[in-house]
């Protein structure tokens, strides 16, 4: 049962690297140019690839567990925005990133 986890745990931090990665190849001045950065290529990859996690996940762990577990992801984009791109974190979103970690552990808890 421990590995439907850590895959639950890499897709979500693909996913975030795969946000990361689309955030600086969005620097192009058109949206093909965009597109076609070598940053959002990697980027759209690692999306697939925590997909892939995910849905090796989700054969053992249910739905109502794995899918508010990806929130932490919000957690985790909103703290690199802030460390890699500067991103300001208002008394509003650390409220809000502790909701989310609340609310995680009350679901997950739950199960």
């Amino acid at each position: 049962m421990i590995w439907f986890y850590v895959a639950l745990g890499v897709g979500v931090l693909l996913g975030v690297g795969g946000q990361m990665l689309l955030k600086s190849g969005a620097g192009g001045e058109t949206l093909l140019q965009q597109f076609l950065a070598p940053q959002s290529i990697i980027g759209l990859a690692l999306y697939f690839a925590a997909a892939l996690c995910y849905m090796y996940a989700l054969r053992k762990i249910p739905v109502s567990i794995a899918f508010p577990s990806v929130s932490l992801s919000y957690v985790l984009v909103a703290l690199l925005g802030f460390w890699l791109y500067g991103e300001p974190i208002t008394m509003s979103k650390l409220a809000g990133i502790g909701l989310v970690c609340c609310g995680v552990f009350l679901i997950t808890r739950a199960a």
